[in-house]
């Protein structure tokens, strides 16, 4: 299984910037499938992606060669460890050796990407070729890779989050299964934590918005929350969602000894890519995270055995238990670029083809990101690893909506539950008001 950093963790440290302006030319005409090469043609076109690991760079020459050998006309100039900054400046300059296409690890920008102009709209190749997004991607995928109809973005593999937990914990505790709803979790996590003076021998769950992959946007992933009303306005004050996601967090960092003592113990913990992981140790007996986690924890070798399950949902939404936070790398066709219908052909066979997918897929030991490649036959797996494949499908899962200016409204969400898990903010209802209040103000701005 996979050990090298997942693609959507990865995304804080290759995210593309508040300064990404991205291209504002070249655009017109090409959103149209304008693009004019002759795609059966001998050409090479340029692939940035920012894959590094010697397994992945591995996997990616392997998808490359599939397309090569089925489209022997197009060769495919490969760039790896491509991080979103150096993709953008090479979007913006063009060039002979600027990407046609590029991948990337980060969802949180589709929305400055489409809104500007850097990457095409896809949406008049998939008509060309006959393909249907909305019948070829699973519905959170779907939705994170197009902005105001403009779909700029396809998914290329994805990242579902769900519970991982300790089975040895649990028969200790006769707990016979995992929670299913957001009080049986409560429960359990209580049931699970056992204090050792002023500190924990094993805390049953870190819900603190620090603790490696419990960030806001991943638990509201189980509240199903509209983040933004039909004018585009913040809905963070009104959708009743938010406000029970925030209340019901704070309860159970509350029940589990306050937010003071589960920061100083997490301080004490170990790093979240590291063998020393809470999780994998025994020092935490459930853990929010994604796919990937599985292969990591297998590879440190926990004295217990290792169970996987969906993240409980809130007790009124118990029928939709099953979904999750979906998130992914993306691909994208260049604006600028002279060799569009080329780069599509490569762009559909690593997207839509379902072998290829999937082989990669079994490469990456990603999510494969279309339904028939999550049906495949020719998936291997570890049996627990079917959790995710389950949760990509399911059509209540969710991801976060893409924005004009990125993922700056999330960083917001994410800071205010810092002041309110740790006491800085008292009164949730005024400050999920000021939070509305200033995301309105943020993509104004960025209008």
């Amino acid at each position: 299984m996979r050990t090298a950093i997942p693609s959507v963790a990865r995304n804080a440290a290759f995210a593309l910037t508040v300064s990404v302006v991205l291209v504002t030319t070249a655009c017109t005409g090409q959103s149209s499938s304008g693009a004019e090469d002759d795609a059966s043609k001998e050409t090479t076109i340029n692939f940035w992606h920012a894959w590094s690991a010697d397994s992945e760079v591995k996997a990616v020459k392997a998808l490359v060669a599939g397309f090569e050998k089925a489209h022997p006309n197009i060769h495919v100039n490969v760039v790896g460890n491509m991080t979103d900054d150096k993709i953008n400046q090479a979007l913006r300059t063009g060039g002979g050796k600027a990407p046609d296409v590029i991948s990337s690890f980060t969802t949180n920008n589709v929305g400055k990407f489409c809104s500007s102009g850097a990457l095409v709209d896809l949406n008049p190749f998939f008509k060309k070729s006959g393909v249907d997004p909305e019948k070829t991607f699973p519905a959170a995928m779907n939705q994170y890779t197009q902005f105001d109809g403009d779909r700029c973005a396809v998914p290329l593999l994805g990242d579902a989050y769900g519970l991982y937990y300790n089975k040895t914990a649990f028969e200790k505790a006769v707990i016979t299964s995992p929670p299913k709803t957001w009080s049986q979790f409560e429960a359990d996590a209580k049931k699970l934590t056992i204090t050792q003076g002023s500190t924990y021998k094993q805390l049953g769950f870190m819900p603190n918005y620090h603790g490696w992959e419990t960030t806001t946007e991943h638990y509201l992933g189980q509240f199903s929350p509209t983040y933004f009303d039909s004018s585009g306005k913040s809905n963070v004050a009104k959708d009743p969602a938010f406000k029970a996601a925030f209340t019901l967090q704070k309860k159970l960092a509350d029940d589990l000894g306050g937010y003071k003592k589960l920061d100083t113990f997490r301080a004490t913990l170990g790093d979240e890519w590291g063998p020393k992981h809470p999780f994998q140790t025994g020092q935490v007996a459930m853990q929010l995270d994604g796919e990937w986690r599985l292969g990591m924890a297998l590879d440190a070798k926990p004295g217990f055995e290792i169970g996987v399950a969906p993240l409980p949902v809130p007790d009124n939404q118990a029928d939709q238990y099953g979904k999750g936070y979906i998130t992914g790398t993306i691909a994208g066709i260049a604006a600028n670029s002279t060799k569009q219908n080329a780069a599509w052909e490569f762009v559909k066979y690593i997207t839509t083809d379902t072998d290829a997918v999937v082989g990669f897929s079994n490469d990456i030991h990603n999510v494969p990101s279309t339904l028939a490649a999550l049906k495949s036959p020719k998936l291997k797996y570890d049996p627990r690893f079917k959790t995710f494949l389950d949760i990509a499908a399911n059509p209540n899962s969710s991801s976060s909506p893409a924005s004009i200016n990125g993922g700056v409204y999330l960083a917001t969400i994410q800071n205010f539950g810092y002041d309110y898990e740790s006491g800085k903010v008292t009164d949730l209802d005024k400050g999920l008001a000021d939070t509305a209040q200033q995301i309105d103000t943020d993509i104004a701005q960025a209008k």
